[in-house]
């Protein structure tokens, strides 16, 4: 099966998916992922290709965190202060 991270890379390379599905497939807690996934970028850059994010969105007015050099999700909307914040896609291309 190889090394978590390799695990984690092969599933979003299969298809597009969010840190509960990774944590779910590869037998790992949801925070374990958001660690490797800066790892997999950079595995994946090195073969030429890029690991793209749909950015998280607050589900209370809609903004959108696009410029978040994280992976981590937000704790809560800058703008009206809602915690019920949407997943982020993670996909290789």
């Amino acid at each position: 099966m190889g090394t978590v991270r390799k695990r984690i890379q092969e599933l979003i390379e299969q298809r597009p998916r969010t840190a509960i599905e990774l944590s779910q497939l590869a037998g790992i807690k949801e925070k374990e992922v958001y660690k490797h996934l800066p790892h997999v970028e950079k595995t994946v850059k090195a073969k030429g290709k890029r690991l793209r994010t749909t950015p998280y969105q607050c589900r209370g007015c809609g903004f959108v965190f696009k410029d978040r050099k994280h992976f981590h999700p937000p704790s809560r909307c800058p703008l009206c202060k809602d915690e019920r914040i949407s997943e982020a896609v993670f996909e290789i291309g």
